[in-house]
């Protein structure tokens, strides 16, 4: 427990930023009213770009979102742009004949790119399972435990465990495993399995399926062994099928992303000797993302190798999540520092990060803070998702700590 005075107005700060930035811009901005559903992609002046295919990652993060903000706050407009996306992603990127989801479907809603990315399944799986919290609506429920047995049916390694990523859209083996143009051409990365453990999670704690909390234990297990170098507490990024590393690469967004994540599915189990292991790993990563990636102003680099620190700009959802790593490293250590660290990264975030003229956040900016304006406001993986899911945390986490 820690007084409301040693917070100062961090937790009414966000809110805000929540309220009065982030739902707002999307429910103005985002809604495409000529074709349904939500626009593929606006610039940072906030011109729609047309024609743009829409994607599955951006519709899924906004049913997630606006779930998890009507279960806040009850309010009506909230739930219409949940229902709104819903209708969307069971409306149009639902395979009715193969099942799962597609990638992309066209600016009319029609499939564009048909592939099955384990990543999208997850993320897709994790959005049902919110709505169905926030709308009792039992369809988008099934429609998550549909996705969970085809994970399950067609990624899961039994042998070496974790999951694969890609398949055609009958669910054959893809050539290309990238998940991005960023990514590596791998059978396995750190990035779809910490998703899927994510989707879990989610599901574990609302569908009596022991299956569920089986598999998230396995995953769970997978990352303490394979994905998550002992040495030097970050995560290995790609592997070969039966998980030898295929890259040195460090991303340390999602080192401090996963560290609280994989608190959270421990916490969905009944593990004590796995929940010790989770906590000593969790607390171990945030401290070297805190020695290694954090600047003085609070702000994290983004990339770095062996050798060091490779990209130093400031994309927007390591910040986000590391408010949320360094908030949870606190809780489970009462250092003071971690606690420091969660307020001076959403420190930058006030100063450097958002908008303030035409709302939402930048994607980047520069190690100085200046913005870049080369990437979308919106687009597949700019969306509400790392930001707001940042509010919610951060809210529930000091209502927790400063409870008395």
């Amino acid at each position: 427990m820690i007084p409301e005075t040693k917070t100062g107005s961090f937790r009414q700060r966000v809110e805000a930023e929540l309220k009065q930035n982030i739902l707002p811009f999307w429910m103005k901005h985002a809604p495409d009213e000529e074709h349904g559903g939500f626009v593929g992609a606006i610039e940072n002046d906030l011109t729609v770009r047309t024609g743009v295919p829409k994607g599955v990652i951006l519709n899924s993060r906004i049913l997630w979102t606006f779930s998890r903000a009507y279960r806040v706050y009850h309010e009506q407009p909230l739930l219409w742009m949940a229902e709104r996306a819903n209708d969307y992603l069971l409306g149009h990127f639902w395979d009715r004949d193969f099942g799962g989801v597609y990638w992309t479907v066209d600016f009319k809603g029609a499939p564009d790119d048909t592939g099955k990315k384990i990543y999208a399944q997850a993320f897709s799986l994790y959005a049902f399972v919110e709505y169905f919290r926030a709308a009792r609506d039992d369809t988008a429920l099934r429609r998550a435990l549909d996705l969970f047995r085809l994970i399950e049916s067609r990624a899961g390694d039994r042998d070496n465990g974790g999951y694969l990523e890609t398949f055609t859209r009958d669910w054959s083996p893809a050539q290309d495993q990238r998940l991005s143009e960023v990514d590596m051409d791998e059978k396995k990365s750190m990035n779809t399995n910490l998703h899927v453990l994510e989707a879990y999670t989610s599901l574990a704690a609302a569908a009596a399926d022991v299956r569920v909390k089986q598999r998230l234990r396995e995953l769970l297990e997978v990352f303490l062994a394979r994905i998550l170098d002992s040495r030097t507490h970050h995560f290995r990024m790609f592997f070969d099928a039966a998980w030898t590393p295929r890259s040195d690469h460090v991303s340390f967004g999602h080192d401090i992303e996963g560290s609280w994540l994989l608190c959270e599915a421990v916490d969905a189990l009944d593990q004590r000797a796995l929940r010790r292991r989770v906590e000593e790993a969790a607390i171990s990563m945030a401290r070297a993302v805190l020695a290694e990636a954090r600047d003085p102003d609070g702000s994290l680099s983004y990339e770095a190798d062996a050798g060091g620190i490779i990209d130093d700009s400031r994309h927007w959802w390591p910040q986000a999540e590391g408010v949320v790593g360094f908030l949870n490293a606190f809780e489970l250590t009462a250092e003071e520092e971690f606690l420091q660290a969660s307020i001076d990264c959403w420190n930058f975030i006030d100063r450097t990060m958002i908008d303030k003229t035409r709302g939402e956040w930048y994607w980047k900016v520069t190690r100085e803070g200046l913005p870049d304006l080369s990437r979308m406001k919106v687009d597949q993986w700019k969306c509400p998702y790392h930001n707001g899911r940042m509010c919610f945390e951060v809210m529930a986490r000091l209502d927790r700590l400063t409870r008395v």
